[in-house]
């Protein structure tokens, strides 16, 4: 898997004609299979079938959301982003879980540490654009009788909009002056960050849900 990432950054260069004109829209087109491959998986495991199936879904969320937790209030990417705290979707998860009587999950083993700061803006890319698809997501959850205040609040339209948020984010990251290693570093957090959330919602459906 690594070098089809490594052969997607070299085939982004300079001279070839395929190559995206923002950096938003590279990150998009390396990020498309691992993106893939992580929706044919949630949609296997049903999250909208039953609440239970649902709780699952939201450990994975919240599980995701609390390791970075760390990048979204890190000072130094807070000076590129400066609402990027508010941003963060780990406590609305975290109450979800409550609301599901559900048991907040342990940590699991693997989570990202001290990445590099455009690592870590790929890692918030995917984090971030993942708000785009939960306008969609949450007509699902109130089919089961959840709301953005009430089970399903991580998917809740952010203050200012989902849309208006997203622009302004990817706005300040196209905007970025990075060398070649850095966009390269960015490249590998966003396609990491797919790979991370697929590992964390297999172990949400594998594990037997614990009640709060």
């Amino acid at each position: 898997k690594a070098h089809l990432i490594l052969k997607d950054i070299c085939m982004n260069t300079p001279d070839s004609a395929q190559r995206p004109t923002l950096r938003s829209q590279r990150l998009n087109q390396i990020t498309n299979e691992p993106h893939q491959k992580l929706d044919a998986l949630v949609k296997a495991h049903s999250p909208f079938a039953t609440v239970p199936n649902f709780a699952r879904f939201v450990v994975a969320q919240y599980l995701f959301q609390s390791e970075l937790k760390a990048l979204y209030t890190d000072p130094a990417l807070k000076e590129i982003v400066p609402d990027l705290p508010e941003r963060c979707r780990a406590e609305q998860a975290r109450a979800d879980l409550a609301d599901l009587d559900t048991a907040v999950p342990a940590p699991v083993a693997g989570a990202v540490t001290a990445p590099s700061k455009a690592e870590a803006l790929g890692w918030i890319f995917v984090s971030e654009g993942s708000k785009l698809g939960a306008a969609f997501l949450i007509k699902r959850a109130v089919g089961l009788g959840l709301s953005d205040t009430f089970g399903a609040r991580h998917l809740g339209e952010p203050a200012g909009g989902r849309a208006e948020g997203w622009k302004s984010f990817i706005r300040t990251l196209d905007g970025l002056d990075l060398s070649t290693e850095e966009e390269a570093e960015l490249d590998k957090g966003a396609v990491a960050a797919f790979e991370r959330f697929t590992v964390l919602l297999e172990h949400a459906y594998a594990a037997e849900p614990e009640l709060a």
